[in-house]
């Protein structure tokens, strides 16, 4: 299956979908260290975010949270990519700096879809997100 959605940073990358029905907040809500969400009672709390496709509705919090994407970057803590319905612009602003591929406005149906274990394909540079196998 294709979905199609909007290119915000290129790039590349197949990996395992973590997926969560809740916005998330890189400032206060994921250790940047582990690469974990710490958000208590977050639909992921205590999930790893490291290499994974991370797809989440949007961002919210500080504008601190741009600087914790980015920190992770550099840790090799961070998603491999990110996939929103609607991304704000702290996130875009981390992942650009960070140079992590980003891809929004996918629909909601397409976004309740996808499920944590999938294997995705994304081509942020064309907006494309492909399944490649079902959860495992």
């Amino acid at each position: 299956m294709i979905i199609q959605g909007r290119k915000i940073v290129g790039g590349r990358v197949e990996g395992f979908a973590l997926v969560s029905r809740d916005p998330v907040s890189f400032y206060g809500g994921i250790d940047p260290v582990a690469g974990v969400v710490t958000e208590p009672g977050h639909a992921v709390e205590g999930e790893s975010v490291i290499g994974k496709v991370f797809v989440f509705p949007t961002g919210k919090g500080s504008t601190v949270g741009s600087y914790v994407i980015y920190r992770m970057a550099k840790l090799g803590t961070a998603p491999a990519a990110i996939i929103n319905l609607e991304t704000e612009a702290i996130l875009a602003t981390g992942c650009v700096i960070s140079d992590i591929p980003l891809v929004d406005r996918i629909g909601k149906e397409a976004f309740m879809g996808l499920e944590s274990g999938m294997t995705l394909r994304v081509d942020a540079e064309a907006g494309i997100i492909e399944i490649v196998a079902g959860p495992s």
